[in-house]
């Protein structure tokens, strides 16, 4: 992706150019600073792309800092999916560094503290913290280890930090205003006990900082001009600065926009955990979920999701995006870059009886009419074809212009047939049509001109690979699944996998993982992680069309 292609423009943008006019700072430096106790999703995908892109488009730096600041969640195995999603993303940056890089630093800044009188450690319960934290509309009531001297809290915080005390026994806050309008101003918790091993410093620690001690910190520790979050911490940046002031160290600019939310979509991790957890889902990368590399899995290209970022925008007022528009910039880049195949999902059989016994032909298809540099392929045409299900009605609906009895179609890029009569199961149910074709209608149009209102697609019985084709829909029917606690399971869609057994072209059978393909008059299929040459499994990625719209309009 070129930046120099677009020049977008927002508030983040302008407040940018305006630092580096007045000379707040010389250059731009910004921040990726994801925990790794998770898969990256797309929620995560429009903060990264902002820092990214606000670094590339002035010529300044990204840095990757990973908030290793709560050891109980944190693993290796996330750092490398994180590290993978992102690049896969097409995102480059300097250098990566972690919170963990600085802990004895940020260790000696709370010492700095609390011999400037400003920190004190707290003996009081986690209860009782919050009980005397106040209200809105109520101030708070100071704590009676507020006022303990530098020497005894020097000494506390160093036998905390050497584990003589159990978890949850003491902690270390700043000493602000417990009356401050800003509850967050309230003597916040900076470093908490907590006897746990650490993916990088092992058991060195046994406190650790808390997210609003850490991260600010860590921000001007690396110089980061502008640390761009969502609006969730806005009432936290009087305390990122508070902080930054007392220290009198370099201070980063923190401005707010507000994160990416989807409709028919939660963005939670504790509740995408419990899907995967209680196996509503396959896994992280099931690609129902909205994971990376689920989506990945599914078939969405990075082109493709970045486009959706653009459309997006950055705005300062909470929104939800319409899944639609995501799905939109997929069928857009899809359609531009994927080979056409011929694929039959719900097959039926059909016996074109004037056809010659034991004849093959190959018929030239298209591979992308959108790019003619992809060139044809060669069809097998046989004498018994599968069609979809839903191109035959043995009586037919009004304006139906596929086969039924004594109607006529033309197969694609192949010949007009004409249904002549159906074969039954004993419970009356089609289970085989016959027909006759055209000899003179070879490519699709009839010797005397004539017309016919429909086109379907079909594979060769005879050259037709089986396959597994895995059907997904939305995980949601509730457009907002994330109003409530547990409402989100309630409102799981049963319909979000249906597993078929089709068949394919055989120009299919090579297909390797990851590969794209838009099945004629279907959609768009991507073949799965679980595939093998004898075993070929095929994702739908996306629709042709928003069936959901039409739903919606039905309904509406």
């Amino acid at each position: 992706m070129n930046p120099e292609e677009i020049k977008p423009t927002d508030f983040i943008r302008e407040a940018v150019a305006e630092d580096l006019k007045n000379g707040r700072f010389k250059a731009v430096r910004t921040r990726l600073p994801p925990e790794p106790n998770g898969y990256l999703h797309i929620g995560h995908v429009k903060a990264f792309m902002i820092d990214y892109l606000i670094a590339k488009e002035n010529g300044g730096e990204l840095v990757l800092r990973f908030d290793d600041t709560n050891p109980t969640k944190e693993e290796t195995e996330f750092v490398e999916a994180i590290e993978e999603d992102a690049r896969w993303l097409g995102i480059e940056w300097v250098k990566v560094t972690y919170a963990s890089d600085y802990f004895d630093l940020l260790y000696a800044w709370a010492q700095k503290l609390i011999m400037a009188g400003k920190a004190y450690v707290d003996d009081q319960t986690a209860e009782q913290v919050t009980a005397n934290r106040g209200t809105l509309t109520e101030p708070g009531k100071n704590s009676p280890f507020r006022e303990r001297d530098v020497e005894e809290n020097m000494d506390l915080l160093e036998r905390m930090k050497n584990g003589e005390f159990p978890n949850g026994s003491r902690i270390l806050r700043a000493k602000i205003d417990m009356a401050h309008p800003n509850i967050n101003m309230r003597d916040p918790a900076m470093y908490r006990i907590l006897h746990e091993h650490h993916h990088r410093t092992g058991d060195k620690w046994k406190i650790y900082p808390l997210y609003d001690w850490s991260h600010g910190q860590n921000d001007s520790m690396e110089e980061i001009t502008h640390s761009l979050c969502s609006l969730e911490y806005e009432n936290h940046r009087p305390l990122y600065e508070w902080f930054l002031e007392q220290l009198g160290v370099f201070k980063p600019r923190q401005i707010e926009f507000a994160r990416l939310n989807m409709n028919y979509t939660v963005m939670s991790k504790r509740k995408l955990r419990r899907l995967v957890e209680e196996n509503h889902v396959s896994g992280w990368d099931d690609p129902r979920m909205p994971t990376l590399r689920a989506l990945r899995r599914r078939g969405f290209t990075a082109e493709a999701i970045l486009d959706f970022i653009r459309k997006v925008g950055v705005a300062k007022n909470y929104s939800i995006s319409d899944v639609s528009l995501l799905e939109a910039c997929v069928r857009d880049d899809l359609n531009k870059n994927s080979l056409r195949r011929m694929a039959v999902i719900r097959p039926l059989k059909v016996v074109i009886d004037n056809y010659p016994e034991n004849q093959t032909e190959e018929m030239d298809a298209v591979n992308n009419p959108e790019d003619v540099n992809t060139g044809t392929r060669k069809v097998p045409f046989s004498k018994v074809i599968y069609i979809e299900q839903d191109d035959f009605q043995e009586v037919p609906q009004p304006k139906y212009y596929r086969l039924f009895p004594g109607n006529e179609v033309r197969l694609r890029y192949a010949y007009f047939i004409k249904c002549t009569h159906v074969l039954k199961d004993d419970k009356g149910e089609v289970i085989e049509v016959h027909a006759t074709y055209d000899p003179e209608s070879k490519g699709g149009n009839a010797a005397d001109g004539r017309k016919v209102k429909s086109t379907i697609h079909w594979v060769s019985a005879n050259h037709a690979q089986e396959v597994e084709v895995r059907m997904y829909d939305r995980l949601f029917t509730k457009e907002n699944p994330e109003e409530g606690d547990e409402g989100f399971l309630g409102c799981i869609n049963p319909k979000s996998l249906e597993i078929l057994k089709g068949f394919v072209e055989p120009s299919l059978a090579s297909a390797k993982t990851g590969d794209r393909f838009q099945f004629e008059r279907l959609g768009y299929f991507c073949v799965d992680i679980e595939s093998k040459p004898e075993k070929l499994v095929f994702n739908l990625t996306v629709n042709l069309k928003d069936a959901w719209a039409k739903i919606e309009k039905k309904n509406g």
